[in-house]
């Protein structure tokens, strides 16, 4: 059936502020929604009230409506737009949560709006954990035994009835907040108090865990005319116990029967069947028991999911792009894959490579802290590597995670104690796979693994492979190594810094020369959706070490632009932001865009952003050769955060242009010590300060700057380690635990201006004229990071004194520093003088708020500029103020509840949301106004 013509309209929920559970993967698949609808004629409204993302942005939707996620915005938006159809499967459970919300209120029906891509009512079949088991037993279909509990009593009950170990699962929450597995009796009342309160229905599912199963999810899209195609199979490497969100895991299924698959297929097909009639996307995860291979529903999502976007990427299937046509009308017979844009939409995906999933954590932004994985999601990220065998895939996914680690092990960071080895086998956390590697190093048993993980043993074989290969380069030098080892090596994943180590007495840049010299060079190839069954022109890639290379260079000037990498806790969604329009000014100016990126939840990452598009670990190794196979006119770094910029010097050393401010200058800025003496230079205020290297200096620093310190370390993303210290004591401990997580970083003590307030300033300079994109005035006072504090845009109570100090130190920092391109300057501001903090010579996390908020184009245009395409005189820039603009910070606290929530130098939250005020009288301003009066006057 061809597209309903008669929806002309459709409004796109989005899923909010960032935070643990629900991430950018819905950015992801809203704004490829939203571009596939477009392509067929149709007017897209989108509201969203994150405004790091770009799916919020003009390019992305014909109406954008950054409004808090409510039944009120949404009457707003249907009172002022003609909307024909709401498509509520975007934006995760809270799009749909929301959507329901306002069915149940009428809204949809008053206004004559229909909802497509999902049956309504099968939402409450889906999110009411009794209502989901009901249907399974109805249509046949396995589940644990469980009982529902609404109440400290029915729990009890319950608990009596099935026997441990149990699990609690709340009803209608995200990430599996207030769940959690059972073992003993003791711990019992604890855990149904806490699911109970975490459940906005005060309801809990207690199950009878299954322990040890394994864990699969199959990505599905249904018509319709009731055709389902499986786009992916996903296999969790963690069994039943860790939450999908923090479990490692592998496409396609590595350890799945062919018998066991088709048994698993056709119970999907039915699930999806059960949840009423609708076309779009669809989540199904299993549980398998590993002795008979009985299989067991655990939960059906009919919506794109988080999974949904790492199966896009896989496979190469833009699952959220069809999902959207099927949505309006189309059956997948009728569409075609837009990869290889000659065969049919309505076939299964075919992948001949390993892909690997691994989470992203930031459990040291919460020390104190449960680290333990268990049901309730802790993840902030996540990285997807590519490779041809399950041991390329698994390496470089280690060197994608950006925690110093260069492979799986073999990089001197292993733990050799063997009592802390058990316990992690035992209790999983961030580091276990790194620990399985590190056991069987030292010889524990695999059958003594496999008991304590209940990890397949065939991923335990592999790592036990990669173990056999480290002994086995061991025995050589850079001098004799055997060709035929050092392929196998390489063909398994190890990194040049890896095979160093091993060897000894050489250097990564050594065996990069040797492998050259042997004619050992990454080949790329084409993610295509068919295992090269068909011809594709696709022009997405990734490296290995297997045979022809499938990435032709083309005679065109290129420009590559370096992602921002995981998310994580300081570096967000804000960066995908600004490389998307990064790729799309390169476009504009005529050069082919090259990105290169490990994160699958990006809009960066999407097959048809980029003129070319290298999945590829953001590592050192990994971005040379796509840079000696690509011969780029230059690289983008100032666009993907700190992960980018850190990389400018490696590429300053080895010759490769940086598109915009030099290395040098960004260095100036980047190091704290050095730039506190150009700002003594430029006569430019600044909190007192001294650098030191150990803590008898440090201590001798802060006595003559005077206390209370601010202790901070050179290059670091989000505040990371920075302290407020008030004695030698607590100065002495700050520098010691500094110098242990980041060695050989020099430390500033900054004077402390207490009760200062806090501003901030983002501009750009051509190397002619300076232009401001915004200045922004704190809530909270100095001392809160400035991602933790709400800021208002334009400030409200500086005088025009204070503003005029903002400007004249942006004016000569840029010009001193020679940016070329963007800069962010953070200020404090007391007794009316302007002190200046720091300086970061690059886009900022700010920069989408303020496009947002003032509705101008400044990547594309900051792009530009930095290509050398075009001065800002060429661009005629009007903002465009709605009133007021404040960004206010979201936490995930609920993830982490015997943490503190102080908030201080160290960045805290995960995501923000963006509100409008027209004058300072609202009473939503009042009251953020009330609260920095109060943090003045402490």
């Amino acid at each position: 059936m061809p597209k309903d013509t008669s929806i002309k309209s459709v409004l796109i929920i989005g899923s909010g502020p960032i935070v643990i559970g629900q991430a950018c993967e819905f950015d992801y698949s809203g704004s490829q929604a939203a571009r596939s609808l477009q392509e067929e004629g149709i007017s897209v409204t989108l509201i969203n009230s994150n405004p790091a993302t770009i799916m919020t942005d003009p390019v992305m939707a014909d109406n954008i409506y950054l409004l808090p996620l409510t039944p009120a915005s949404i009457e707003k938006i249907l009172q002022e737009q003609h909307i024909d159809a709401v498509l509520p499967t975007m934006g995760g459970q809270t799009a749909l949560n929301l959507a329901k919300e306002v069915d149940e209120l009428g809204i949809w029906e008053k206004y004559n709006v229909r909802i497509i891509g999902v049956d309504i009512n099968a939402i409450e079949k889906t999110e009411n954990r009794e209502e989901f088991r009901k249907l399974m037993v109805e249509i046949g279909i396995g589940v644990a035994p469980s009982k529902i509990a609404n109440s400290f009593l029915e729990g009890k009950e319950a608990a009596q009835k099935l026997g441990f170990p149990l699990v609690i699962r709340p009803s209608y929450t995200l990430g599996g907040t207030g769940g959690g597995f059972v073992h003993k009796k003791e711990d019992f009342d604890a855990a149904l108090k806490r699911g109970l309160e975490a459940s906005p229905t005060h309801e809990v599912l207690v199950e009878k865990a299954v322990l040890g199963w394994k864990e699969y999810e199959l990505e599905l899209l249904r018509d319709g005319k009731d055709d389902i195609a499986v786009i992916c199979t996903i296999e969790n490497l963690d069994p039943m116990g860790i939450h999908t969100g923090d479990s490692i895991t592998i496409a396609p299924a590595m350890t799945l029967s062919d018998t066991c698959f088709q048994g698993m297929r056709d119970m999907a097909f039915l699930m999806m069947r059960s949840m009423g009639v609708f076309a779009g996307g669809c989540n199904v995860q299993f549980s398998v028991n590993p002795e008979n291979e009985e299989i067991i529903a655990i939960e059906i999502n009919p919506r794109v999911s988080r999974s949904s976007a790492l199966a896009s990427k896989a496979t190469g299937y833009p699952i959220a792009k069809i999902a959207a046509k099927l949505a309006i009308g189309y059956y997948l017979d009728e569409l075609k894959n837009p990869v290889t844009r000659t065969t049919s939409a309505f076939f299964e995906p075919s992948i001949d490579y390993t892909i690997i999933k691994i989470p992203r954590w930031n459990f040291d932004k919460f020390r104190g802290s449960d680290i333990s994985l268990g049901l309730q999601m802790k993840s902030v990220g996540e990285v997807m590597a590519i490779g041809r065998s399950f041991q390329e895939a698994l390496q470089k996914a280690c060197q994608s995670l950006e925690i110093k680690r260069m492979g799986l092990g073999c990089d001197g960071w292993e733990e050799r104690n063997l009592e802390k080895l058990i316990d992690s086998l035992k209790n999983p956390s961030w580091d276990r796979i790194f620990h399985i590697k590190d056991a069987i190093t030292l010889g524990v048993p695999l059958t003594s693994i496999q008991e304590l993980t209940k990890i397949d043993r065939w991923f335990l074989e592999q790592i036990y492979g990669l173990v056999k290969m480290e002994r086995e380069i061991k025995k050589y030098s850079i001098q004799n190594i055997d060709p035929n080892i050092l392929r196998q090596a390489k063909e398994m994943g190890f990194s040049d810094f890896q095979i160093a180590h091993a060897m000894g007495q050489c250097t990564e840049d050594d065996v990069y020369a040797k492998r050259h010299e042997l004619g050992m060079h990454r080949t790329y190839k084409m993610v295509d959706t068919c295992s090269a069954e068909f011809e594709s022109p696709t022009n997405y890639f990734y490296s290995t070490y297997d045979g022809e290379n499938e990435s032709v260079v083309s005679d065109r000037e290129k420009i590559v632009v370096i992602g921002a990498g995981p998310n994580r806790i300081g570096q967000g969604i804000e960066f995908d932001y600004c490389c998307v329009h990064g790729l799309l000014a390169a476009k504009e100016a005529g050069y082919e865009a090259i990105m290169i990126n490990c994160n699958p939840e990006t809009v960066s990452t999407d097959f048809d952003m980029a003129d070319k598009l290298y999945f590829e670990p953001i590592f050192w190794e990994h971005l040379r050769e796509v840079i000696d196979l690509e011969k780029p006119k230059g690289v983008i770094v100032q666009l993907g955060g700190q992960t980018a910029l850190k990389l400018a010097e490696k590429l300053h050393d080895y010759g490769v242009e940086i598109i915009g401010t030099s290395f040098p200058n960004m260095d100036l800025a980047e190091d704290r010590g050095s730039f506190s003496d150009l700002l003594k230079e430029l006569n430019i205020p600044y909190p007192d300060y001294g650098v030191a290297n150990n803590a008898y200096e440090a201590i001798e620093v802060a006595n003559q700057v005077g206390y209370p310190v601010l202790v901070r370390p050179s290059y670091v993303l989000g505040g990371q380690g920075m302290k407020i210290v008030i004695n030698d004591e607590e100065l002495q401990k700050a520098v010691i635990e500094l110098q242990g997580d980041l060695p050989d970083n020099r430390i500033l003590i900054d004077h402390f201006l207490d009760r200062a307030e806090e501003a901030e300033s983002d501009c750009i300079f051509d190397g002619d004229e300076v232009h401001i994109l915004g200045i922004m005035e704190h809530i909270e006072p100095a001392g809160i990071h400035s991602g933790d504090s709400s800021a208002v845009l334009p400030p409200f109570s500086f005088s025009q004194t204070v503003m005029d100090q903002i400007e004249e130190y942006t004016f000569k920092l840029a010009k001193a520093l020679n940016i070329k391109g963007l800069m962010n300057i953070q200020f404090a501001v007391k007794n009316e003088k302007v002190y200046v903090i720091e300086a970061n010579p690059r886009a900022s996390r700010t920069v989408p708020f303020i496009c947002k908020a003032y509705d101008v184009p400044y990547i594309n245009i900051a792009t530009k500029v930095m290509l050398g395409v075009n001065k800002l005189k060429d661009f005629t820039i009007v903002q465009k103020p709605k009133g007021y603009a404040i960004k206010r910070p979201v936490f995930s606290f609920d993830k982490f509840p015997n943490v503190s929530k102080e908030l201080g130098p160290e960045m805290k939250s995960t995501g923000e949301a963006i509100y409008f005020v027209n004058d300072l009288k609202d009473p939503y301003f009042r009251e953020l106004y009330k609260e920095k009066s109060m943090y003045l006057s402490r």
